[in-house]
C-alpha cells in the first residue's frame, strides 16, 4: 500500500505538472483522455490488463497487483487543478534564477502542494488497501493474498469464522485511520483548494 501510494502520488503529480504548465501539441487530447479514463470502470479494463500481465510474466506477483494502478487519472486531474492555481510568477522566478524544469517541480511546486498530496494520499491509500477484484484475479498463492482477499476466504459454505473475520476487519480499518489522522490537518484544505478564485 505504501509503495503504491507514494509512486502514484509522485507520477500523477509529475504528469499533472506537465499538463498544467506546458503548451504542446495534443495537450487537450491528453487532458480529455484523462477525464475519459476517470469515467471508465476498472471492470472493463480487467481482461486487457490481465493479458498484459501474462505477457510480461507478472501474474502472482506484487508488481502485477499495483503496477497497473500506479497512475491514477483522478489524481492527475486533481493535481492539475491544484497546479493551475499556483502563481505563474513563482515558476517564472525559478526560471530566471536558472532552475531547470525538474528543479522547479521539486523545489517550487512540490513544497506548496502538501494539502493536495495529503488529500490524495488518503484517497489513494484507501483505494490501494481496499482493492479486492484485481488482486483476486492476479494472485494465485495464498501467502500473497491481500487482507481483503484473506478476509473473504474466512467465509465458506462449511462455516464462517466470525471471530477472526471481526478482528481482521478491525485490522483492515486501522491503517486508513492512521493515514487520515496523519494527514487530516491538510485534508480539508486540499479538497477545497481551487474552489475560490481570489
Amino acid at each position: 500500500m505504501l509503495l503504491q501510494t507514494c509512486l502514484a502520488l509522485f507520477l500523477s503529480s509529475f504528469v499533472a505538472y506537465g499538463l498544467s504548465l506546458y503548451q504542446f501539441k495534443g495537450r487537450k487530447m491528453v487532458t480529455t483522455l484523462v477525464i475519459f479514463l476517470m469515467l471508465v470502470p476498472i471492470q472493463i479494463l480487467i481482461l486487457p490488463l490481465y493479458k498484459l500481465m501474462i505477457s510480461i510474466s507478472l501474474i502472482d506477483t506484487f508488481w502485477g497487483v499495483f503496477l497497473p494502478m500506479i497512475v491514477s487519472p483522478f489524481a492527475i486531474f486533481f493535481f492539475r487543478q491544484y497546479i493551475d492555481g499556483v502563481p505563474r510568477d513563482l515558476i517564472d522566478a525559478g526560471r530566471v534564477d536558472g532552475l531547470n524544469e525538474y528543479s522547479i517541480f521539486f523545489r517550487i511546486v512540490i513544497p506548496i502542494m502538501p494539502p493536495a498530496f495529503s488529500a490524495m494520499a488518503i484517497f489513494m491509500s484507501m483505494q490501494s488497501w481496499n482493492n479486492f477484484l484485481w488482486p483476486l484475479i492476479v494472485l494465485r498463492s495464498g501467502e500473497k493474498f491481500t487482507l481483503p482477499i484473506g478476509l473473504n476466504t474466512l467465509l465458506t459454505p462449511y462455516g464462517n469464522n466470525y471471530d477472526l473475520l471481526i478482528i481482521g476487519a478491525l485490522a483492515a480499518t486501522l491503517p486508513i485511520i492512521i493515514v487520515f489522522i496523519f494527514f487530516q490537518r491538510y485534508f480539508i484544505a486540499g479538497l477545497t483548494s481551487g474552489g475560490v478564485k481570489g
